[in-house]
């Protein structure tokens, strides 16, 4: 049975492969989907660990509305281009008479349609995914007592709901930092009865 040090180092590990994997051009996708795995294994262990199933099961949600999300996005982007021609569309772009814009623009339309609905079918599906992150986290924290979990989880769903206009963006690669902090700041051993962090603070005046 795998223990707290274990979710402690596969989460870690999985959150650090989650935040640099955005920014490895090609092989970054791969990379991204071993950490969430990672991640995705330190949360069940968690749960199972603390008994606490609603860890786990919010957490199932997320994996899976996330991975639903790249699913659709990509056979919507993919639908687009077969719809407009494939490769021809592109052929077609290039012989097209540069001081004709309304042509340009008419003639792409349909794909930057796609484009535009790929992104907001992955908007919805991600700030819906990160409710249910959020939930998770907050309950890892409620567990653990590692309040990076619960700034984490509330992050994410800032960063989800204000992505489309860039800053998004920014928060969400915060909320990864957190979640690496998070993560490596899990006790290496679990006691149900653990002291809540005012009771620490009342036993250390005492």
């Amino acid at each position: 049975m795998r223990t707290m040090k274990d979710a402690k180092n596969y989460g870690g590990i999985g959150a650090i492969l989650l935040l640099i994997g955005a920014f490895i051009p090609y092989v970054g996708v791969i990379v991204s989907l071993v950490g969430l795995i990672f991640v995705f294994i330190a949360v069940k262990t968690v749960s199972e660990i603390t008994k606490e199933k609603k860890i786990f099961n919010h957490f199932l949600y997320y994996f899976i509305l996330t991975i639903t999300a790249v699913i659709a996005m990509g056979a919507i982007l993919i639908g687009s281009f077969f719809a407009v021609g494939g490769i021809s569309f592109f052929e077609t772009l290039e012989h097209m008479d540069p001081s004709n814009p309304e042509a340009i623009l008419e003639f792409v339309a349909p794909f930057l349609g796609g484009v535009i609905l790929a992104l907001v079918v992955g908007w919805i599906f991600f700030i819906v995914s990160s409710i249910y992150l959020r939930k998770s986290y907050t309950a890892i924290s409620e567990k653990t007592n590692v309040d990076a979990f619960k700034t984490a989880g509330l992050l994410y769903f800032i960063g989800a709901l204000t992505v489309i206009i860039i800053v998004g963006f920014i928060i969400m690669f915060i909320a990864r930092i957190f979640e690496i902090i998070a993560y490596f700041g899990l006790p290496e051993e679990y006691n149900d009865q653990t002291i809540s962090p005012l009771d620490q603070k009342f036993e250390k005046i005492i």
